[in-house]
């Protein structure tokens, strides 16, 4: 397990859990989100692109975000595990508000009616095309399901059991 993918709705926990795992394991990670915002010139699919092959041509990585159509002919290719956080949709929501009153929090108060339309609306139409499209780059990744507090922390340990020291976490893209 080298080439992890997280996935999972708006507020599911994906930066924090890949922040995580990076942090256990040693693994770089990699934040789709914060790429995509730091992008110059802004919503640059080409470019978003380019970097998604640099960035997850390495041996390793933790993978943080959807991003489907744009992405997955290239990242899942290289997959090791696709990690799916199914939270509930009020712990997602509820993860949304409270992250947008976080001070220095990149995420705007401003964003947060459609971040909860997107949240709500998850299961109906965005987990459909996310699955479609894995299905078609990687039908035959392991994918493990993690619900609860409980399974996700179980996963951690088990991801680290019997590995040394681990390395600082670190992400393997930097805005230039």
């Amino acid at each position: 397990m080298r080439r992890i993918v997280v996935l999972g709705c708006a507020g599911s926990g994906k930066t924090a859990f890949a922040r995580r795992l990076g942090q256990a394991t040693g693994l770089p990670i990699i934040d789709l989100d914060q790429i995509w915002d730091e992008l110059q010139p802004p919503g640059d699919v080409e470019a978003f692109r380019a970097i998604m092959g640099e960035v997850h041509a390495g041996e390793g990585w933790v993978s943080d975000g959807n991003f489907a159509r744009a992405t997955f002919d290239l990242r899942l290719p290289r997959t090791d595990l696709l990690v799916w956080l199914e939270r509930p949709r009020w712990l997602c929501a509820w993860r949304a508000v409270r992250r947008v009153l976080r001070p220095g929090e990149r995420h705007r108060l401003g964003d947060l009616i459609k971040v909860l339309r997107f949240i709500a609306s998850f299961d109906r139409r965005n987990r459909p095309m996310i699955e479609e499209e894995r299905l078609r780059h990687s039908p035959a990744v392991t994918v493990a399901r993690l619900r609860t507090d409980g399974e996700i922390d179980e996963f951690i340990r088990k991801a680290t059991a019997g590995e040394g020291d681990k390395p600082p976490l670190v992400s393997v893209w930097r805005r230039p």
